[in-house]
């Protein structure tokens, strides 16, 4: 790290640049492996002098490059140069704003590196240029060396969480990814799911922020699970391995050292048997030398010395056997590792088989709950349009008061008129006339109340469906509470919209009021004219017969406009009854969906319970395997008993043999 100041420079002044004072400082103050130019911002010179001082740096094992402003074109000479980096373990890219052609130069990277372990690119662009991005992911599908990747806030929509999803079945290195605030959605948080039973190294999968419902979280989070739990077996059982195998190499060196003094101890004894057999002979040499007469001494000698050679072949024949029979209990011992090893292959397949099944009844029921939760999101629909129609039925009642009180306020009007045209009649006329007002009067109220007392009879079956559909929806928020969170507030903020429309038309009901109250006072008013009409009855004596032919006219009048109202009336029944009828049919549909809702609920409960005896069986046979490997283990302790028994033997025959040779009676006393 000493040259890396020199070499610097020395490549821009090549370059005909100027080398930057705070990349030299950082160059001269970096710790020994590691390189921090955060925050820098970094030109396009000094991008090209470090791509190729980095080239070729062998003790540069971690690199930070965040928030430095790079340029296409710089980050690209900057990772052109990491290609060829054998060491580089470690690089940070965040907040550089890459776009398509550092995509591109990403993907190189992943392709060419062969060190590369961690890589961070929070805070960049990469997910709005599809084509880069996809390029990117398929260099991450061919990768086999990343451990761990950060590719927060990237804009990263549901395009490239299927093109991610599609890297990550084939990438087999990867352990941590990190896709926080960004665009994956649904359909990316979907196909995300689907690529997780492929992928067995990825233990660790961030989604938050990116708009997924918390089914697919749930899912994403059981996978993970599922990976840590089999790295954490395959972990286990790699451990056990170099156990059994320093189990068995300590066996073996055991057995070689038995051997071994079993060797030293036959070497020793046939030592001692040429010393006692050269000092037999220098015996028998004196003997020879002093006692001639001795000869037939010398002869059984020589005869005792024949059954010492014949006895020591013998003891060689026996080692023999020996070392055959130590041959073949390594050999013994060895198939039984290989008959274990290939259990252990067979039960391991056996779990994985059942893991996939599980896997996939898991993601029927996941596919299951998502229809239920759409067919309950298909009754809100109705529910909500049943309620738009009640509204329109009560908008149109309101209209169509509205009307007959306009019809009523304009009959008045014209009655006014007739009034002040005639300014004086009759007193019978006048009479006649305030009865019939009085008359008309008496029936609007009584239309009114007959319209109120429909409005109340449609409000009270309005209720009836409102209890029954709270009833249905507390059965389905007490079966499925944590599902059902943001069902709730769409429903609070639907019953605020309702309180403000019955607000409203409260509002509405009291302008009405308020119009029936000027309306009864202008009939008072009225009637006061008329007191002062009656008061002048004696002046309009002529115009009696003018009057009332036009009071006939008038009545005719008024008994078309009745016709009419009623006419209007027999209508607007007509249609309550068409709309009440509608509103039944949509009654009886609800109940059917209701029943269905139902039986698919009892469905998952069965599902459910299956799956709960899945897991249960699962629980018995990791259980079973548990007992054949402590069986196994046993069977090979009681091996290694065995082996240590007849090493045992073996010794106490050699040693037995070589105390009961019968050198040991010829060789002389010490």
């Amino acid at each position: 790290m000493e040259d890396l100041p020199r070499s610097y420079s020395r490549l821009c002044r090549e370059s005909g640049a100027e080398p930057q004072e705070a990349v030299l400082q950082q160059l001269h103050a970096a710790p020994r492996g590691r390189l921090d130019l955060a925050t820098q911002s970094l030109t396009l010179d000094t991008c090209r002098a470090l791509g190729e001082l980095l080239q070729k740096e062998a003790q540069l094992t971690e690199l930070v490059l965040s928030d430095c402003m790079l340029s296409e074109e710089g980050a690209t000479l900057l990772l052109q140069g990491l290609c060829a980096n054998p060491v580089l373990r470690f690089l940070d890219l965040k907040g550089n704003n890459l776009r398509a052609a550092g995509a591109e130069a990403l993907g190189r990277l992943l392709r060419q590196s062969t060190s590369l372990q961690s890589l961070t690119l929070e805070w960049n662009n990469l997910g709005t240029w599809e084509d880069a991005f996809a390029a990117f992911c398929r260099a991450l599908a061919g990768n086999g060396v990343l451990r761990r990747l950060d590719l927060r806030n990237n804009q990263i929509s549901h395009q490239g969480a299927e093109e991610l999803a599609l890297a990550l079945k084939s990438n087999t290195s990867l352990q941590q990814l990190d896709l926080r605030w960004n665009n994956v959605g649904l359909l990316g948080g979907r196909a995300l799911v689907s690529c997780l039973p492929s992928n067995r190294t990825l233990w660790k999968l961030e989604l938050a922020g990116n708009n997924v419902p918390s089914d697919v979280l749930r899912a994403v989070e059981q996978a993970m699970d599922h990976n840590q739990d089999r790295q954490a077996a395959s972990r286990e059982s790699r451990a056990r391995t170099q156990v059994l195998s320093k189990e068995v190499r300590h066996l073996r060196e055991e057995k070689s050292k038995q051997f071994l003094d079993l060797m030293e101890t036959i070497d020793k004894q046939r030592e001692e048997m040429a010393r006692s057999s050269r000092t037999s002979a220098a015996r028998v040499g004196q003997l020879q030398e002093a006692l001639d007469e001795r000869h037939s001494i010398i002869s059984a000698l020589k005869a005792k010395l024949q059954m010492t050679e014949a006895a020591l072949a013998l003891s060689e024949q026996k080692a023999q056997d020996l070392g055959e029979l130590l041959v073949t209990a390594e050999q013994e011992q060895r198939n039984q590792a290989q008959r274990q090893a290939k259990e252990h292959r067979l039960a391991q397949q056996e779990a994985a088989e059942r893991e996939s099944k599980l896997l996939r009844h898991l993601s029927a029921a996941n596919e299951k709950s998502l229809l239920l939760r759409n067919q309950v999101d298909e009754l809100e629909r109705k529910v909500k349009s049943q309620q738009d129609q009640l509204f329109l039925t009560r908008q149109e009642l309101t209209n169509t008061s509205a009307e007959l009180k306009m019809r009523a306020v304009q009959a008045e009007e014209r009655l006014e008129l007739e009034k002040r045209r005639s300014r004086q009649s009759l007193e019978d006329a006048e009479q006649l006339r305030a009865k019939e007002v009085e008359h008309m009067t008496h029936h609007l109220e009584e239309s009114e109340r007959a319209m109120q007392d429909r409005v109340q009879r449609l409000e009270a079956a309005r209720l009836s469906l409102e209890e029954e559909l709270s009833r249905a929806k507390a059965l389905a928020l007490s079966e499925r509470s944590q599902a059902e969170e943001e069902l709730i507030k769409a429903k609070n903020q639907v019953r605020l919209e309702e309180q403000q429309h019955l607000a409203h038309l409260e509002e509405k009901l009291r302008l009405l009021a308020q119009a029936r109250d000027e309306a009864q006072s202008t009939c008072l008013q009225q009637r006061q004219v008329v007191a002062e009409s009656q008061a002048r009855a004696g002046q309009l004596g002529l115009q009696l017969e003018g009057l009332r032919r036009r009071l006939e006219e008038l009545q005719q009048e008024l008994s078309g406009k009745d016709q009419e109202k009623v006419a209007e009336v027999t209508r607007v029944r007509v249609e309550l009854q068409e709309q009440i009828g509608r509103l039944q049919a949509e009654l009886t549909a609800q109940e059917a969906l209701k029943e269905k809702v139902a039986a698919l609920e009892r469905q998952l409960k069965v599902m459910a319970s299956d799956h709960r005896e899945a897991l249960l069986d699962r629980e018995s046979e990791n259980a079973s395997l548990r007992e054949k490997l402590r069986l196994k283990e046993a069977e090979i302790a009681r091996i290694r008993d065995e082996e240590a028994q007849r090493a045992s033997f073996l010794q106490n025959a050699v040693l037995a043999y070589v105390q009961g040779s019968p050198l040991r009676t010829l060789s002389p006393p010490k």
